[in-house]
């Protein structure tokens, strides 16, 4: 999947760069590139909530749903920033990406008195098969 992602203002640290393609990673669903599409050397690697953090449910305001034109909550995205580091990788829960999957638009906003972590450790999810008992 590519997409073209059009910022409504630039991600913080990334100013004035608003346009950005959405390249997924091959062999790893819902792990993205998201790549400045004036500057090839401007790239983020994010993970499609949805898939790796089921039980994330950041709540944006009426003013955000209306400035990305979302009418339901099925029309949004929400991708999180991926930080790899030596002992792991962590993702930032405190300021998601919202996309409106229809048009493209999105918006990196900051969960004002929401009780997200900045750095959560990402954990891998266990494999049908690792839930399967043994003695079975």
């Amino acid at each position: 999947m590519t997409a073209t992602l059009s910022f409504l203002s630039p991600p913080p640290g990334l100013a004035p760069l608003t346009d950005f393609q959405l390249r997924e990673i091959t062999g790893a669903a819902g792990l993205f590139a998201l790549q400045s599409a004036i500057d090839e050397h401007t790239r983020l690697f994010v993970l499609d909530a949805s898939v790796y953090l089921p039980d994330y449910a950041p709540v944006i305001s009426d003013e955000h749903a209306r400035a990305l034109d979302l009418a339901a909550p099925e029309q949004a995205m929400v991708l999180v920033v991926t930080n790899p580091g030596e002992t792991g990788t962590t993702v930032n829960l405190m300021a998601p990406i919202v996309v409106n999957a229809d048009t493209g638009r999105c918006a990196q906003i900051i969960l004002d008195g929401q009780d997200w972590p900045l750095r959560a450790e990402l954990t891998p999810r266990a494999a049908p098969q690792d839930l399967q008992d043994p003695a079975v």
